[in-house]
């Protein structure tokens, strides 16, 4: 390769570093010490075998202690049941993905080549992983405090938002059925598409003759979700 090439690619690789440091940076709050943690766990596996896989199983556990200790503070007379559901909601793929959006994760994302044709930066289940990975490799560089700080500046607005308890359409369906006398809703997986990097699930949700609804999402869990509340509002 001739040299001026050579010092051409160097140059803007460290102007890409340059503007990831300087982004990273703003968005957790801290500089990174070492960027090649946040590297990986921006790195998803259709790019590379050193990616954000364990980096994102203890941003997962990080995020939920974190959100747990947040809630009990929050709310000091809530009961469990009410913290369940903030929890549940607040720690979901939708709202992590919704969350990496809004901090500008997806133009740092490394991709396969295959996997960005087939629109995998627009996957909810990567951003949430990438996300959730982001919070892994903090916590490894500054412990829990930077992690829960992160967590609770970008968590915010969705916090705030919850002006009532938020309540899953899976547990309103199944109270709706006891209710209404009917046997528990039941869940048909209906089809499964897409990529293995970027499924997409295809859920029926029926309560017999009172009428059955479809739902889908990017895990078998959403489409479940999307399916109950489309019963729901047919119900009522």
């Amino acid at each position: 390769m001739d040299l001026g090439l050579r010092r051409a690619l160097a140059a803007d690789r460290r102007a890409i570093l340059s503007a990831e440091t300087e982004w990273l940076t703003e968005i957790l709050g801290i500089p990174p010490r070492d960027t090649a943690h946040y590297e990986r766990a921006l790195t998803h596996g259709s790019h590379g075998a050193d990616n954000y896989q364990r980096l994102e199983f203890l941003g997962d556990r990080v995020l939920g202690l974190a959100m747990a200790e947040w809630l009990s503070e929050r709310f000091p007379q809530a009961r469990e049941g009410e913290l369940s559901h903030r929890f549940t909601t607040l720690v979901s793929g939708a709202t992590c993905a919704a969350v990496a959006r809004e901090i500008g994760v997806r133009p740092h994302l490394r991709l396969g080549k295959q996997a960005r044709g087939d629109g995998a930066i627009e996957s909810d289940n990567i951003l949430g992983d990438a996300l959730e990975a982001l919070i892994g490799a903090l916590y490894i560089e500054h412990g829990f405090p930077a992690a829960a700080s992160f967590v609770r500046r970008h968590w915010a607005g969705f916090l705030d938002g919850q002006s009532t308890v938020p309540r899953h359409p899976k547990s309103l369906l199944h109270e709706w059925a006891e209710a209404n006398n009917r046997r528990p809703p039941t869940y048909t997986l209906a089809a499964r598409t897409g990529p293995d990097h970027a499924p997409r699930f295809s859920v029926t949700a029926s309560l017999g003759s009172a009428g059955e609804a479809s739902g889908d999402g990017s895990s078998k869990q959403e489409a479940e979700t999307a399916a109950a509340a489309a019963l729901l509002a047919k119900l009522t």
